[in-house]
């Protein structure tokens, strides 16, 4: 068995079978290889699709295949990515029909439990129907009926007509009698259990024959004569006329038919036909669901007729009519539906001859049509219908596309029906019909036969019929080289392309002057700095051996010399926008230089030249800014900062500088606190730690990168570090370093970070906090009573000459804070420390305060305790 005969049995049948829905599943729809792989895909969907157009010539895979390939137009894109490496869009897509497939199927499982009732149970067109309404396959829904119980079968045939003419009668008297149905009066009391009636009538101790009749006739003939004996012989009589079983049956049917025109429910059928009429509950279901699916409640000819006009079949009902007639006179609502499916057969044929005399086919096409809508099954006219092709279409134009043909056309003036469209194409001769070359898939050729005269049609199609081809050609497809690329050198121009294999060879034209060239490309010495223009042809062989060239690819390129590299670089982040950095290098000769950031260290050693697509592929390029510092560049993310020399698609690979995403803090404030130095700062945005590093001592800390900073203090004596976290900084309010009073610090913070396993820094800022000389005092009161004096003795750890002295006296219980809160006792300049001074002692009456101030930038002056500057009397 081919390809073929195992896709239309697994595939298309199935698909036909659930109303031409195509399977939602993409690996069954296009026989997708497991597991997925890009050539496999591509096979399989060439394979298949081949498969579709074969398929197409027969009638009833049309419809399916033409859904088939609108949907292959939007799953197109998926099939091209797998055929290129990318199988996440097409994997992605087989989930989602999968998806699709279950919620198709929970839908039709939930229309069938639907359908299926109370009684659970379907026939088999209820399920083909929910199948093909859902998508889903006949089989596979008749499976989960199986799992959920729900039996599906046809429908027992019900008697339509009564087995004894005078059933009314009968029925009228078994009521007077009080008797529920005819095997209750047979037997009486004697039908204890539930009773079968569909497949021969069957009940527990009783069996309904003659002789049961006759037994039953006997005991109201030993009644005396009233009218509830004339009744019983009303029945009896039916009884012996007929078959019993036949009549108890019918009996049945036409009580659960009264129940079901008075709307009583299914489930209220089923109780009273088990509980009133005493059926076993299994012929009770089959009873209920024959009732409730037959086409005729009424049953007898009216009932037959009104199914066949219900159901469109208008002749087979009038012809029923007329065989039912015979000479004689209709019941009466039957003779209104005769009546009126002859009027209506009687007017379709009328619209078929006038269709048959009719010379415009789309005309004829419509009055078909109307006749059909009367009397859907009338006989010749849905073949007549289906043979009138519609008109052709008027015009064909063919338009070469680089290596295809694209085709366009007016539709037909053909408006009624559906009207599809076949394309062809033929080699060396107009087509003759839609079978006559090679089917097209749309309107667009692909792959035509190079350098041949080809011809296309268009056949208009409706129904079976076809319209005469409308014809365009010859078309002659002469492709141009592919892949065209000039290549700029110094000196030179080298082009290499992709010669069409149906060309003779290929030409190349510059400035109205032929260039040597081969069938792959070619090299032509020129002077560097000017752009020449190409001309690249391919030239044919036509049918008389005569050279055709094709109008040919123009490209342009301007050779120049190679560019110099650049061989020194440096980079620094600009003092006002830390995110910013300032690029420095010497100009190179040639070329024209960009910065690009790599992620990892360049792949390519400095100085080499490469193709400037090959950098583009592993670094991302930069915004420059000219500046008066050279090139302001935001790179963003850490990486290499690379300098490339450009010129006509050559890059020369300079140097390169390691850029760190490490914003640097703002706002650095350091101030001295006692014997401590607090810093603080803005912290930097999405950092978790920074880096405080400072000395004590006169020398400084070199600012910039903190790898240099570090470099340039170790040299200097070494500087102390500290790793310093969010969270500390946040509890302590900033960062408190133990620094002697009387020395210098300089502070430097830095973000920090990990990268690659080793910890960087990146840009610092510092402050310098100054040294201070601490100096000393007391207070001393002496001398004799006459005679008192104040002695103020200055100590400090060094010698220091302090520019200015104010002793402060304040009287009353508050100390002064500053030069302004008393009166100035007494004010030296340049006071000598260590040393002695010495003021007479103030005549104040009440308590008083003395206190020191200094003015100078270097000295602080320490107080001495307080109850040494309170003076009390």
């Amino acid at each position: 068995m081919n390809f073929d005969d195992d896709y239309r049995r697994v595939v298309l049948e199935p698909a036909r079978a659930a109303g031409d829905a195509p399977p939602e599943d993409l690996r069954v729809r296009y026989a997708l290889p497991d597991p997925l792989t890009p050539a496999g895909v591509a096979a399989a969907v060439k394979q298949v699709r081949q498969c579709w157009r074969r398929a197409r010539g027969q009638l009833k895979y049309r419809r399916l295949v033409d859904r088939l390939e609108a949907e292959h137009r939007e799953l197109a894109p998926l099939f091209a990515a797998a055929e290129r490496g990318d199988l996440s869009g097409l994997a992605e897509r087989l989930r989602g029909g999968e998806e699709r497939g279950r919620r198709r199927r929970t839908q039709a499982r939930a229309r069938l439990a639907d359908a299926a009732g109370t009684l659970h149970l379907v026939t088999p067109a209820e399920l083909e129907g929910i199948a093909r309404d859902a998508g889903v396959a006949a089989g596979e829904l008749a499976a989960l009926a199986r799992e959920d119980r729900i039996e599906v079968r046809v429908p027992d045939a019900l008697p339509a007509a009564a087995p004894y003419a005078a059933f009314r009668n009968v029925r009228a008297s078994l009521d007077v009698l009080g008797h529920r149905h005819l095997a209750a009066f047979v037997f009486g009391p004697r039908l204890a259990g539930p009773m079968r009636v569909l497949d021969g009538f069957a009940a527990p101790g009783v069996v309904l024959d003659r002789a049961a009749v006759e037994e039953a006739a006997a005991g109201w003939a030993r009644r005396s004569r009233d009218t509830s004996t004339t009744h019983a012989g009303t029945v009896l009589a039916a009884l012996r006329a007929g078959d019993p079983a036949e009549l108890v049956r019918y009996d049945l049917v036409e009580r659960l038919r009264e129940r079901l025109a008075q709307r009583a429910s299914e489930r209220a059928l089923l109780r009273y036909a088990m509980e009133d009429l005493g059926v076993e509950p299994g012929d009770a279901r089959r009873l209920v669901f024959a009732v409730l699916r037959e086409t005729a409640p009424g049953g007898g000819l009216e009932g037959r007729l009104r199914a066949l006009l219900d159901g469109g079949e208008v002749h087979a009902a009038a012809e029923l009519a007329n065989a039912s007639q015979d000479g004689g006179e209709l019941p009466e609502g039957a003779a209104v539906l005769a009546a009126e499916a002859r009027q209506r057969v009687a007017t379709a044929v009328r619209l078929r001859e006038a269709a048959a005399a009719e010379d415009d086919p789309d005309r004829a096409w419509r009055l078909l049509a109307d006749a059909l809508r009367l009397v859907r099954d009338l006989p010749g006219a849905a073949e007549h219908q289906r043979r009138l092709a519609p008109h052709p279409v008027p015009e064909l134009r063919a338009d070469i596309d680089g290596a295809a043909v694209r085709l366009s056309w007016d539709a037909s003036p053909s408006t009624a029906g559906e009207v599809l469209y076949h394309v062809v194409r033929r080699l060396g001769r107009p087509p003759r019909n839609a079978a006559d070359g090679d089917p097209l898939p749309g309107p667009r050729d692909d792959r035509p036969p190079a350098n041949r005269p080809l011809f296309y049609a268009v056949v208009a199609v409706r129904g079976e019929a076809a319209s005469p081809p409308t014809v365009t050609g010859p078309v002659v497809v002469r492709p141009e080289p592919a892949d065209v690329r000039l290549s700029a050198g110094d000196g030179g121009v080298t082009g290499r392309w992709r010669c069409p294999p149906d060309a003779a060879r290929v030409q190349v034209v510059r400035g109205g002057r032929r260039v040597p060239a081969t069938r792959d490309g070619f090299t032509d010495r020129v002077p560097n700095g000017v752009t020449y223009h190409y001309r690249v042809c391919a030239v044919y062989l036509d049918e008389a051996g005569e050279e055709v060239a094709t109008p040919g690819v123009r490209v342009s390129v301007t050779p120049s010399a190679p560019p110099d590299p650049v061989f020194e670089l440096s980079a620094e982040p600009d003092p006002d926008d830390p995110g910013l950095l300032l690029v420095r290098f010497a100009p190179p000769a040639h070329g024209d230089v960009e910065l690009v950031l790599t992620e990892q260290p360049p792949p390519w050693p400095r100085s080499a030249l490469v193709p400037i697509e090959e950098v583009w592929r592993h670094a991302r390029r930069l915004t420059a800014t000219p500046s008066p510092a050279g090139l302001a560049v935001r790179p963003g993310a850490g990486g290499w900062l690379l300098a490339v020399s450009v010129a006509e698609g050559t890059a020369a690979i300079g140097a390169y500088h390691r850029h760190v995403n490490l914003p640097a803090p703002r706002r650095l404030l350091a101030e001295r606190r006692g014997g401590r130095v607090h810093v603080g700062f803005d912290w930097p945005e999405g950092v978790a730690e920074v880096e405080l590093t400072w000395r004590v001592g006169a020398g400084r800390i070199a600012t910039g990168h903190m790898e240099s900073m570090l470099g340039t203090a170790l040299g200097a004596g070494g500087p102390e570090r500290r790793l310093v976290t969010r969270a500390h900084y946040d509890t302590q309010g900033g960062v408190n370093l133990p620094v002697p009073e009387d020395e210098a610090v300089e502070v430097a913070v830095a973000s920090s970070g990990l990268l690659g396993g080793s910890r960087v820094t990146g840009p610092a800022v510092t402050a310098r906090v100054g040294s201070r000389t601490v100096v000393h005092y007391d207070v001393a009161r002496g001398g004799p009573p006459w005679k008192r004096s104040l002695t103020i003795r200055l100590t400090a750890g060094q010698p220091v000459r302090v520019a200015r002295l104010d002793l402060v006296v304040r009287a009353g219980r508050v100390m002064p804070h500053q030069l302004g809160d008393g009166d100035t006792l007494c004010s030296w300049e340049q006071v000598s420390v260590p040393g002695e001074l010495s003021v007479e002692l103030p005549s104040l009456s009440g308590p008083y305060w003395l206190r020191c101030f200094a003015d100078d930038d270097v000295v602080e002056l320490s107080d001495p305790p307080v109850r040494r500057l309170q003076v009390t009397r």
